[in-house]
């Protein structure tokens, strides 16, 4: 049995697999060398390794036991690939060496911290090996057998791996059972018509023990080598390990917790849980994606296309284990070679975002409490009495008669549909919460959604064949079965029902994980290997039924085992479908638990967090992480969900959440109220302030998100995207971008007024005043009074603004102000999408227009590419040129001279243009 960190290059020629004619791999495969083959090396850890373990017996008396063999001793602690991860065991020796692995205690980590595992693979461990290997028109086909069983039961002994070049930049990897299909996640997902055929990848294979070694071509670069430790393929048990080639790892979720994630024995736990965001916890949604930095500053990203309970554990070495419970090995890889095309790449196979409606992008207000329908219209006319901008009013469960979907409390909510009638006379808009728990005790004949779901069969059902019963907020409860067309039309017909009454424009869908305030069902679950897997990753709560349904529930399309994991994504898919037949317009829908492709269908809030300080930070790389995950319209609750806020933390806060794609203020009940309109003067006026920077900057914001459901850009941005090649951004998560251009630097402290941000080597503008900037690449400290929100706008860059109103309809009737950044050359550029803000597919109908701005030699340009009668009814007012090294003699507009203003700090400002955005225009300084 050959060595796991072997790979050799005599195999047959079929181990090459790239294109015909590419060069052999190097002996010891390039920077494969590094791990522990050489013979230095070798003698070197096995050295450290023996003195380590000799030292350690001397201290501890002999208590670790006998000396572990020599090729245990071979193996540096960062290496050290666990081969017993069960929990809540304690791994002897006598376990560990029952699976034929190496067994060396290690110090114990601190309390809460996963350390060295003190059982893992040896460098000889069993594996699969690499039988044929066949060429096919896309890519190869492979059999890959197992002599020798792994520990876990029903190992599957062969595999079939199928290999497809799609891309230049995307290559597919899948391994299944040879012999029986298994379940596979039923996404759409593109199907290559022809191999690539100039690659920037290079694949090659170990034929026994089988591994996988993806280099780029370009640099070298080893991004997966899978010979680091044994591929497990059981029923229940799928694990395969990998090299990393640096530390710089992001993605991976739902977590709480830094934007970076640390390598240090660091284990990540997939599976969707109804829990207040809580580090090291699996949150809402499961996102199987990791994007990773290279040095130089290339990126890659991997995708494991697999829906099961599943755990990613991280080492230092660095390296990577995937371990799931079920399904196939489905990945796919995309090489980039910048940060914002692998998310591109990324979201051609999993679809791009939506498109939002406009009002989308609007200030959001609701709480749960509010008590009555009057009480959250007194709240809606206190924001309109003080001129504060508001796109929608929202009721969380207590507009419903006993918690129940569908209803109507008849007397604390008896005029909700006129509160409804006045939003949309004042071109506002109302969103309210369902959950997927259907009441299940009312008498029969009385409750038409659980009866008619009784009849037709469209609940999540026990291994009987009878409804599940669990517990969410309108007592027990039985659970929408959403992999089941049918269940669709259903509700459909249930939104369509309430919509005759209260006609919505909005749908809010919570506890989708699906939540359960008990652990399986009112019943418990039924033994066997679904709810009682032979291995259980490391959700919360120790089994995969805490707090949820049970895993055996049966469900039209598989069993939940299966599915959890899609449940949110399901119901979004349905709501998505429903609102568009009910309302013929852009479904807005802003859903808990995630997966990926949910962008398609909705936005994503983080959850249920707390007024704390700490939260509001977590928010930016919680909004930045599902900006990798294909979801740009996220956001947290602003000012916190639970707890009490303060002025202080309010104002920053809101001066945050001003600037998240999806910007909502939200509370609990029992707590004070905390919109805008109920702080001081002062507070209220800076919360305004900022909102009316927010709705200022509407047209940018909509472009973005027009960019994002075109080609996948992303709407927030951490900055390593934008300067990949600056290491000092690759671990910044207390800033973002909007775009490229607009760097937005929020205050995360109390009692201060300054803050310390990065500034990334360039020339920057102050987004209010214009004066510039100039850094190396640098931390800055700021002036940041309480009523202030850094922005700056990077060189190079225009950016289309507009005079805010309080709505956004408001709003898209005012004359627009275009802000030139100009770069040292004196050149920028900017662009501009425009349609009614809410028709279905307008770009794809050619309903849209679409305008460029550029400057060059002094010289602005406004180019209309594509025209709509929407773009006639909007004028550009003002232009204002950041930048212009001196004062003009003249400016024309379309060779006419302009009056124009200059102030000392080089901003040149012409208004009053008049120009219709739907014709093309020049302006000149001389």
């Amino acid at each position: 049995m050959k060595s796991y960190q072997k790979l050799t290059t005599t195999q047959p020629a079929a181990c090459q697999v790239e294109e015909e004619g590419a060069a052999p791999m190097p002996s010891g495969h390039g920077k494969l060398a590094s791990w522990w083959v050489g013979s230095g090396l070798l003698v070197a850890a096995v050295l450290l390794s023996t003195i380590t373990v000799w030292v350690l017996r001397q201290v501890s008396g002999g208590w670790l036991g006998p000396t572990p063999p020599p090729k245990c001793l071979l193996v540096p602690e960062s290496r050290r690939f666990d081969c017993y991860p069960e929990r809540r065991v304690v791994v002897t020796q006598e376990l560990c060496e029952s699976r034929g692995c190496c067994f060396i205690q290690s110090p114990l980590p601190a309390e809460g911290k996963q350390g060295v595992p003190w059982c893992f693979y040896p460098p000889d461990f069993p594996s699969y090996t690499l039988e044929s290997l066949n060429q096919t028109a896309l890519g190869m086909v492979g059999l890959l057998v197992r002599r020798q069983k792994a520990y876990y039961p029903r190992d599957i002994e062969k595999l079939r791996l199928d290999v497809e070049f799609e891309t230049d930049t995307r290559l597919h990897i899948k391994i299944t059972d040879a012999a029986n299909p298994r379940y596979e996640v039923p996404l759409d997902v593109p199907r290559a018509m022809k191999r690539a055929e100039n690659p920037i990848y290079s694949l090659n294979f170990s034929w026994d023990p089988f591994g996988v070694l993806l280099q780029r071509k370009a640099t070298g670069t080893v991004l997966l080598n899978t010979t680091v430790a044994p591929l497990i393929f059981a029923d229940q048990f799928l694990q395969i390990s990998t090299s990393l080639p640096s530390k710089f790892l992001y993605g991976l979720g739902e977590h709480r917790g830094s934007l970076l994630h640390s390598l240090d024995w660091n284990t990540l736990t997939l599976w969707a849980r109804d829990v207040s965001p809580t580090e090291s916890f699996n949150l809402y949604g499961a996102h199987p994606f990791y994007l990773l930095m290279e040095e130089g500053g290339n990126a890659h990203g991997v995708f494991l296309l697999n829906s099961n309970a599943m755990e990613v554990a991280l080492q230092p070495a660095p390296g990577l284990t995937w371990r799931t419970i079920g399904g196939v090995l489905d990945f796919y890889f995309f090489l980039g070679p910048d940060p914002n095309l692998v998310i591109q790449q990324y979201q051609q196979v999993i679809g791009f975002p939506a498109m939002p409606p406009i009002w989308a992008l609007g200030f959001h207000l609701c709480r749960w409490g509010y008590g009555s329908s009057n009480e959250t219209w007194q709240t809606v006319r206190a924001m309109r009495n003080y001129q504060i901008p508001q796109d929608a009013q929202w009721n969380d469960i207590d507009y419903m008669d006993g918690y129940r979907d569908f209803t109507l409390d008849s007397q604390k909510f008896a005029s909700l549909p006129s509160l409804v009638e006045d939003l949309h006379k004042h071109g506002q808009h109302y969103v309210m919460i369902l959950d997927p728990g259907i009441s299940s005790t009312s008498p029969h004949g009385s409750y038409w959604p659980f009866d008619e779901g009784l009849r037709r069969g469209l609940f999540l059902n026990t291994t009987q064949g009878l409804p599940l019963i669990g517990q969410v907020w309108p007592g027990f409860t039985a659970f929408a079965d959403f992999s089941n067309p049918d269940t669709h039309q259903w509700w459909l017909e249930n939104l369509q029902h309430f919509y005759a009454h209260v006609p919505f424009d909005g749908l809010w869908i919570d506890m989708n994980e699906p939540s359960n305030f008990m652990d399986g069902s009112e019943d418990g679950c039924p033994p066997g290997e679904l709810d009682s897997p032979p291995y259980t990753p490391a959700v919360l709560g120790d089994s995969l039924s805490a707090k949820t349904v049970c895993a055996s529930a049966k469900q039209k399309l598989s069993v939940h085992y299966n599915l959890h994991n899609l449940y949110g994504l399901m119901e979004a898919k349905a709501t998505a479908s429903a609102l568009v037949k009910i309302r013929g317009k852009r479904p807005f829908i802003i859903s808990r638990s995630t997966f990926p492709s949910q962008g398609r269908y909705s936005g994503h809030w983080l959850g249920d967090n707390r007024s704390q300080w700490k939260d509001m930070y977590y928010s930016i790389p919680g909004l930045l992480s599902f900006s990798l995950f294909g979801i740009p319209l996220v956001g947290a609750d602003i000012c916190g969900f639970s707890g009490s806020t303060s002025e202080e933390l309010c104002t920053r806060w809101m001066q945050l959440g001003a600037f998240y794609p999806f910007a909502r203020n939200h509370n609990t009940q029992n707590e004070k109220a905390q919109d805008p309109t109920a702080f001081s003067p002062a507070a209220r006026t800076a919360m305004k302030d900022v909102l009316l920077t927010r709705y200022s900057l509407l047209p940018f914001l909509y472009t973005l998100f027009h960019r994002a459901h075109l080609q996948g850009d992303t709407v927030a941005r951490p900055l390593f995207f934008e300067f990949p090649w600056d290491e000092a951004t690759w671990e910044l998560d207390r800033q973002f971008l909007w775009g490229r251009s607009l760097l937005v630097t929020p205050v995360l402290e109390p009692g201060v007024d300054s803050v310390t941000g990065y500034v990334p080597q360039g020339t920057w503008y102050d987004f209010y005043t214009g004066s510039s900037v100039n850094s190396s690449g640098e931390m800055l400290k700021m002036s940041a009074p309480l009523e202030r929100l850094n922005l700056h706008i990077r060189e190079g860059s225009i950016l289309p603004t507009q005079k805010p109103g309080t709505t956004t309809e408001v709003t898209r009737g005012n004359p627009l102000r275009l802000i030139v950044a100009l770069s040292l050359d004196a050149t920028a550029w900017g662009d501009l999408f425009w349609d009614d803000g809410e028709s279905l597919d307008t770009f794809e109908k050619g309903n849209y227009s679409y305008v460029v701005f550029n400057v060059t030699q002094n010289i602005f340009t406004s180019t209309v590419l594509h025209a709509s009668t929407e773009a006639a009814k909007v004028t550009i007012g003002t232009l204002s040129i950041f930048g212009v090294q001196k004062l003009p003699s003249k400016v024309l507009l379309n060779g006419q001279e302009k009056p124009f203003s200059y102030m000392d700090n080089q901003v040149l400002t012409v208004s009053d243009l008049g120009m219709s955005l739907s014709q093309g225009f020049s302006l000149q300084w001389l």
